[in-house]
């Protein structure tokens, strides 16, 4: 019985720390209109919560800019380590239940993010309306 129990837990601590493997790291965004690369946002899983912040910008040109549309403990920041990814759980083969910032207009929006095809979809949402991003290691 005990090694059942244990053989349960184990499977259930690895499962979770595939979930977590799947969007930990390196991903550059990619600009909706243009097609070409943006930035680059590192995700962490830390206790089961991930976050994602910029570091690093395509554009050298904007590597000073600050989140001046940002309304929160963002406003007035760097956007180079600026947090744009807060609050994500896994749930099944997705994260939710956390936000992502938009640093060009301050929005903060409700997240969910998931991998497909190796590559991550991003999308962000208030009640039914949303953009859904594609972002590659």
């Amino acid at each position: 019985m005990r090694m059942r129990t244990l053989t349960t837990i184990l499977a259930i601590t690895f499962t979770a720390l595939m979930h977590a493997q799947d969007i930990a790291g390196r991903w550059t965004t990619i600009d909706d209109n243009t097609g070409k690369p943006r930035s680059v946002v590192e995700i962490t899983v830390k206790d089961g919560v991930a976050t994602g912040r910029i570091v690093d910008l395509h554009d050298k040109s904007k590597l000073d800019k600050t989140c001046e549309e940002c309304t929160d403990d963002r406003k007035g920041r760097k956007v180079v380590g600026l947090e744009i990814i807060r609050g994500m759980k896994a749930k099944g083969r997705e994260w939710v239940g956390g936000t992502i910032l938009d640093p060009e207009n301050g929005k903060v929006y409700d997240c969910k993010l998931w991998v497909e095809d190796g590559k991550l979809k991003v999308r962000g949402y208030v009640a039914f309306f949303f953009r859904t991003q594609t972002w590659v290691r």
